[in-house]
């Protein structure tokens, strides 16, 4: 039975779905980035270090510190969980059902965003508020990766296009929460309410995704392809033991084509080891790591402590980090990745792609040359915002527009049965990016 045989996607609803349930991955970690400020000037607790005047200079160092390396230590804590629950989730998978993973996990983050939205109202010194800011970053990027991966993977029943809408909301993801900062500074910056009401929002988008796969099953469009997944794969079990000889000569001949309307091409005779399958699509795995390692090295550890040079004290001192920094990296990184559906050049076999993911390391050099603060060694050579803002653009298309072409070509560049394994060590590469990136932040920083 063809595609054309089964229901149609009605309303496109099943694409809507997982549009939201895409969203619903990068969501939380946008939301704790976007709010930064929130977070830092919780870590200056003024109130308390006016009370404690005649403590030593060594504890308000201290607080001084967990504010300048805020960022750093965010990031780190966010892409070192997601990297190991990428991981971690190749082998739960097989032993933990899909609504578990997915609908755990949204409850877990769900929740962990409600007790957020509390603690603004709760006073804690700063250490204590550190510590609990990086485990609720810990929680949300582990149960993240697990929600990400178990989405692909469930999407991978469905037709390939509907991998797009997952991919779109996912580069929405962070125009949302940054839309959501600039609405909430607009109604009150410096009300603690404000940011309740941010938290919240981030909490009813959340049950959002949870209320939308609740209803995916109930859609004809997926019950078609997921049973008939099913039964695919059933009949290649009561068929293996009578087609295994055939099957395996088929092979010996370069035939394993020919077997793809009885075996499905994920069957796991036909599946090759992970060293050769990585030793075809290396180029674009090392690509995508290195891009990602760029990015989150500088993004937001160093962007986000660019100050305006048009002045600190007015409306846009205000806006300045959340539109500049957040809103446009993630409109143009989303960009970036719609690029691809228009063209996709370099092609997958061209060496300027790699030269164009090398060349992006120009970006650090520059956004530390700008005008963050505080700063030690570097001097200042891009002080007006202008400069900054133009360095965004690149930095943020070139991220979505090469980290999409890498993830497009790696799968192309292995046959159709080890298609699914190039995907998943793609994703690990990615994830790998993601950490370094993060641990080398810190360096960064120190140079500035």
């Amino acid at each position: 039975m063809t595609a054309r045989d089964g229901p149609q996607d009605r309303y496109k609803a099943v694409w809507l779905i997982f549009f939201i349930l895409g969203l619903g991955t990068l969501l939380p970690w946008n939301f704790f980035m976007t709010a930064r400020e929130y977070f830092i000037s919780r870590l200056a607790d003024t109130g308390n270090v006016s009370q404690l005047s005649n403590q030593s200079t060594g504890a308000a160092l201290s607080h001084s510190y967990l504010q300048s390396m805020f960022d750093n230590f965010m990031t780190l804590c966010a892409m070192v969980p997601l990297l190991i629950f990428t991981c971690l989730n190749s082998f739960i998978h097989q032993r933990i059902p899909q609504q578990i993973r997915i609908l755990g996990s949204l409850v877990a983050i769900g929740l962990v965003f409600l007790i957020t939205a509390v603690m603004v109202k709760v006073a804690m010194e700063p250490l204590p508020f550190f510590v609990f800011t990086m485990i609720s970053i810990v929680f949300i990027n582990s149960f993240g990766a697990i929600l990400q991966s178990s989405l692909f993977g469930l999407a991978g029943l469905l037709p390939a296009n509907y991998t797009a809408p997952i991919m779109s909301g996912q580069g929405l993801a962070g125009i949302f929460a940054a839309l959501a900062m600039i609405f909430s500074i607009a109604i009150g910056a410096q009300q603690p309410e404000s940011f309740i009401g941010y938290f919240t929002t981030a909490c009813a988008a959340i049950l959002l995704a949870i209320l939308s796969y609740i209803l995916l099953p109930r859609t004809d469009f997926f019950r078609y392809y997921s049973m008939k997944d099913k039964t695919e794969y059933h009949v290649y079990n009561a068929e293996l033991e009578t087609k295994r000889d055939l099957i395996k000569k088929d092979e010996l001949n370069g035939m394993e084509q020919n077997n793809s309307k009885i075996i499905p091409v994920h069957s796991p005779d036909e599946k090759s080891s992970v060293i050769s399958i990585f030793k075809k699509l290396w180029l674009m795995a090392v690509s995508v790591c290195a891009v990602f390692t760029v990015t989150i090295g500088v993004f937001p550890a160093i962007t986000a402590k660019v100050h305006t040079s048009l002045g600190e004290e007015n409306e846009w001192g205000l806006y300045f980090i959340p539109v500049s920094c957040f809103l446009m990296f993630n409109v143009f990184d989303w960009a970036g990745r719609s690029l691809t559906a228009l063209f996709t050049w370099p092609g997958k076999d061209s060496c300027l792609l790699p030269l164009l993911v090398f060349l992006r390391v120009v970006f650090i050099p520059l956004f530390m040359l700008c005008n963050v603060q505080p700063r030690d060694y570097l001097p200042v050579i891009f002080s007006h915002d202008a400069w900054y803002i133009i360095f965004m653009i690149f930095f943020s298309i070139s991220n979505g527009y090469l980290a999409s072409l890498c993830m497009c070509f790696g799968p192309k560049k292995v046959l159709a049965h080890e298609a699914e394994t190039a995907g998943a060590v793609m994703a690990f590469f990615l994830a790998l990016g993601l950490a370094l990136g993060a641990a080398i932040s810190f360096l960064f920083q120190i140079l500035v």
